[in-house]
């Protein structure tokens, strides 16, 4: 079965296309937050950014840059969130890889927020050290 972004692409569904390239599309996402609410997304069927390649990953955000410029000169904002989720304890609520260009606001009611915990050098050192990058 298909997500409903290979549904977009595919002009099964309609949307509002801003960008394609060999691996990515974007178009405004139709739950606008804010005037330019963009989504960058893979065209091959990828859940999360764990699955996808580093060039998909690049692409993602090249892309993301590209329509960020362009939306700060089409819609003036005071800032902007990029923003990727993966899978739903990340927030991630549709299973195809993807990121959000959102034009921000003061005042414009969207809240991203965690609660802070600072565990000292030590710990962090301890968790850095579990990494192998």
């Amino acid at each position: 079965m298909s997500t409903l972004f290979e549904r977009l692409l595919s002009d099964e569904l309609p949307c509002a296309k801003v960008y394609e390239d060999d691996l990515v599309f974007a178009f405004m996402d139709a739950g606008q937050v804010n005037d330019g609410h963009v989504i960058v997304a893979t065209k091959a069927p990828r859940e999360t950014l764990l699955d996808c390649t580093e060039a998909e990953a690049e692409a993602l955000m090249r892309a993301a840059r590209r329509i960020a410029l362009a939306v700060q000169r089409a819609f003036a904002p005071e800032g902007i969130t990029v923003l990727q989720a993966n899978k739903p304890a990340g927030w991630q609520t549709v299973p195809h890889l993807h990121l959000h260009v959102l034009p921000r606001h003061a005042g414009d009611g969207v809240e991203l927020g965690w609660p802070r915990k600072e565990p000292g050098i030590e710990r962090l050192r301890e968790l850095a050290a579990r990494l192998q990058v």
